[in-house]
């Protein structure tokens, strides 16, 4: 059975050397001192590594069943979600008012990284009740915030987010769920949602669905659709739970991966449901959980990386398997350890060039979100806008790249699921296709994100990487970091300058390379990140650390991001440039 270990000094590398949140100007972060950061993560890994990634095989081989309406989860779940809570893990950084710790974002996406790699499909069910609590939270009148949070940010009661319809996926517009308004001020809710995660479990006394429906007599299309409040059970005036509402699971879907979590048809036949936010404005308020919840699923993406790395690793280095060409390197056995053979080192320093280099921008991420919230501070939240795209575009389609990588590593055995490794392929494929299939992140990231607020926000990140060049050209050993960055910043600036000059004219020309610019972008991001972490080694080796392997070996591996990975922008940008003509060619009945 595979291991997972908690990367807690990573994280707090990241956090403290290279990010320096102890020094930010954010409300709250003057807490996030190292002694403090250091035993958050350390108790969040106990969780991790000794509850939840035991059940990781469990989950994937008993998957939930469906009885009598109710969905029943894997042996251990319950058990497990009753420690996550009782730690107040599911509050961490949640307002105190509502029951939570009021830890900010980034010290939340952390633990999210950790309980995603040990157990994604587990993890998804307090990570979409933040979600739809954040919703509430956004967007809530003061009674519903009183209702609904407390037992939310507890996980008493879980939540859920319903878009999705069997006859129009990511064409909200075209649902056909509806919301008749009653005399009391609420709505009959009727319809049927495909693909709901964790819509029916065993796990929490109440679920609490956040359903987009249309208002008769609205305006057609997506300006219609308005979002509503629909509990599993009706809440009394006393908070506690009532009558059961017109909701339930009408069968839980087969599926490739993350078979611990339900995925579930939900039917509601006049359910009863309270508007949240304004009539006809529902995608404002669902955005505000998507967008959490895109970012969340890049995590996933990360994190499956990081496990099937660890394992891969670890096999690596015992597995015994032909002699070193240089020379014999382990004379007492049969064979030398797999980690001998370069192709074998290649594709292990790509792994862990992704999972390091991943894991500093979704944390930069975070603290640029802290520092919208918080600081309400609308550059870093335009440029957090910008780069949820590329986190959770990016960050899932090498992340399912490298646990098929991590997979190969195992040769046959990697095929067998004695050994595990297929289950973080299989539960690493679906990040790449929910919340918005990666293709569409790329199209919002071209078609709308690079022009938003006027190209503000990415001449922002331009003039970001090519202060920080500026800035440390000087310093020894920085120089092969810094020329490979230039060339790929100059490449991703000429990308968008095509798409200027050319999509105006021609659209296509534009949308055929937005798959193209959302990887060239990713790299670019990870990029900066590796000359971040490369200046941060440089210094601590320089200020004398009491850990110079560790930093040292932070420097080989940003050598190798940018001589290995980071010149795949001069591809990218070729196939950019090429423009539409070789991908719109064909005349659809020439395929």
């Amino acid at each position: 059975m595979p291991d997972y270990t908690a990367p807690t000094k990573d994280m707090a590398y990241v956090l403290h050397d290279v990010l320096k949140v102890q020094d930010r100007d954010i409300p709250g972060y003057a807490d996030l001192e190292p002694d403090f950061t250091t035993a958050i993560l350390d108790e969040a890994a106990k969780i991790a590594s000794d509850v939840l990634a035991p059940l990781n095989a469990v989950g994937d081989q008993e998957g939930c069943t469906l009885e009598n309406g109710v969905v029943r989860t894997p042996k251990g779940f319950r058990d497990a979600f009753e420690q996550v809570k009782e730690g107040g893990w599911t509050g961490l950084d949640m307002p105190e008012e509502y029951g939570g710790q009021n830890l900010p974002y980034v010290m939340g996406l952390a633990l999210t990284e950790m309980l995603s790699a040990a157990n994604q499909a587990f993890a998804m069910y307090q990570g979409l009740t933040h979600g739809a609590a954040a919703a509430i939270l956004a967007h809530g009148t003061e009674a519903q915030k009183q209702t609904y949070l407390p037992d939310m940010i507890s996980c008493n009661w879980t939540g859920t987010m319903n878009l999705t319809e069997s006859h129009c996926g990511t064409d909200l517009g075209l649902m056909r769920t509806k919301a008749v308004p009653q005399d009391d001020g609420s709505y009959r809710i009727s319809g049927e949602k495909i693909f709901i995660s964790s819509g029916e479990h065993d796990m929490a006394e109440n679920i609490i669905h956040l359903v987009l429906a249309k208002i008769p007599g609205g305006p057609d299309g997506i300006k219609g659709v308005s979002l509503f409040i629909v509990p599993k059970f009706l809440v009394k005036d006393d908070g506690n739970v009532g009558e059961r509402n017109g909701v339930a699971c009408g069968s839980i879907e087969e599926k490739m991966g993350i078979h611990g979590n339900s995925t579930c048809v939900m039917n509601y036949d006049e359910a009863q449901g309270w508007l949240l936010g304004e009539e006809h404005k529902g995608m404002r308020a669902m955005f505000t959980m998507m967008n959490e919840a895109r970012i969340g699923v890049g995590i996933q993406g990360l994190a499956q990386a990081d496990v099937a790395y660890q394992n891969a690793l670890t096999y690596a280095k015992e597995r015994l398997q032909g002699r070193a060409v240089t020379g014999t390197e382990n004379p007492e056995g049969p064979a030398d350890p797999l980690i001998v053979h370069p192709d074998i080192r290649r594709a292990l320093m790509d792994q862990k060039s992704f999972v390091e280099g991943g894991r500093a921008f979704v944390l930069w991420g975070a603290t640029l979100i802290d520092q919208a919230h918080r600081a309400k501070d609308a550059d870093a939240d335009g440029l957090i806008s910008l780069m949820t795209p590329v986190i959770k575009g990016f960050l899932t389609d090498q992340g399912y790249d490298m646990t098929v990588l991590a997979q190969q590593i195992y040769g046959g055995h990697g095929y067998i699921e004695e050994h595990g490794m297929s289950q973080f392929t299989r539960d690493a494929r679906i990040a790449m296709i929910y919340e918005g299939a990666n293709g569409v992140q790329a199209l919002d990231l071209v078609g709308r994100k690079l022009a938003q607020d006027g190209g503000k926000h990415v001449m922002a990140f331009f003039e970001m990487v090519k202060s920080f060049i500026k800035d440390n050209a000087e310093v020894e050993g920085m120089e092969p970091i810094l020329t490979p960055l230039k060339q790929a910043s100059k490449e991703l600036q000429s990308a968008g300058m095509f798409f200027m000059q050319e999509g105006m004219k021609n659209p296509n020309a534009a949308l055929s390379g937005s798959y193209d610019f959302m990887h060239m972008m990713g790299h670019v991001c990870l990029g900066l990140m590796w000359a971040r972490m490369a200046r941060a080694s440089l210094d601590a080796l320089a200020n004398g650390t009491s850990d110079p392997d560790f930093h040292k070996t932070k420097l080989a591996t940003a050598r190798y991001y940018m001589a290995r990975r980071l010149p795949a922008t001069t591809m990218h940008l070729a196939r950019i440039q090429s423009g539409a003509d070789p991908v719109m060619g064909l005349a659809a009945d020439q395929f």
